[in-house]
């Protein structure tokens, strides 16, 4: 799944063990833009780096798995927990300034000599 947004908030890594971490990734979704809303990613292990050029205001498009687990209390309730888990990454802007527009000399017209103006209304 896919989704384009806007960055909002970017987690701190939280090293959970000895051999797992994992970061959190809010984007502001607006597909109404009077209502956004804003939805928690998260990234595990190797893929928390995707986060470290990031900047709130930044535009992406996160590519992300939809996982589910269900948890069951003491009480014998059970709950069904949904996390949404980055795989891509990709930056559509970045506010840190994209490249300027290069810029190119006016055009010469090669075919009137130097001094002889064209008078053609074409």
């Amino acid at each position: 799944m896919e989704i384009k947004g806007k960055v909002h908030e970017i987690g701190a890594l939280q090293q959970v063990s000895e051999t797992f971490k994992k970061r959190d990734l809010i984007i502001e979704y607006a597909e109404n833009p009077t209502y956004p809303e804003y939805i928690r990613f998260e990234a595990l292990q190797d893929k928390t780096a995707l986060f470290d050029t990031l900047k709130p205001g930044d535009e992406v498009e996160v590519s992300f798995n939809l996982r589910g687990r269900p948890w069951t209390n003491k009480e014998g309730v059970t709950s069904y927990f949904n996390s949404l888990v980055v795989w891509r990454l990709t930056a559509l802007t970045n506010t840190a300034g994209a490249a300027a527009a290069p810029q190119y000399a006016a055009p010469v017209d090669i075919n009137t000599p130097a001094g002889e103006e064209d008078d053609l209304p074409f």
